[in-house]
């Protein structure tokens, strides 16, 4: 499970990173002023032309492509309540670099967040068989198969 929570981790930091790399780099391209064809296209050639927004989608690609070896290698059930330890570090990531200000209301969000990944990976232990753990009755190490 602790390689499986250094994978998951990692990961978050790069969605994490990727998500305030998106936010900075989409602020700098502005809105459309209009919806035409033109100002659509305007807009799509700054974005690609805007290292913020390039460097956001390369992070959320390798967040993507951890979650994936995670879903392979675990429960969904499990992998993925926990991803929602990415609030938590996007939240102290907009608030540290991009400088926004995060009511208590919302780090009250952040906690109760925290507090169900704790739960949710505390669950996944009682899961795993202990070394003198016997074969329940009936099953088929107790049948010899």
């Amino acid at each position: 499970m602790a390689k499986i929570l250094t994978i998951l981790l990692i990961a978050l930091v790069f969605e994490a990173v990727g998500v305030v790399l998106l936010s900075r780099g989409l602020k700098q391209i502005g809105e459309a002023k209009q919806i035409t064809a033109s100002e659509v296209v305007s807009l799509v050639s700054r974005g690609l032309a805007n290292a913020n927004i390039l460097l956001g989608v390369l992070c959320e690609a390798i967040f993507f492509a951890g979650l994936l070896v995670l879903m392979s290698k675990s429960d969904v059930s499990v992998i993925w309540p926990l991803t929602a330890l990415g609030f938590v570090l996007t939240t102290l990531a907009a608030r540290f670099i991009l400088h926004e200000d995060v009511s208590m209301i919302r780090w009250a969000g952040v906690i109760l967040i925290m507090a169900g990944a704790a739960l949710i990976t505390w669950s996944d232990k009682g899961k795993e068989p202990s070394a003198g753990t016997q074969a329940p009755a009936g099953s088929a190490a107790r049948k010899g198969l």
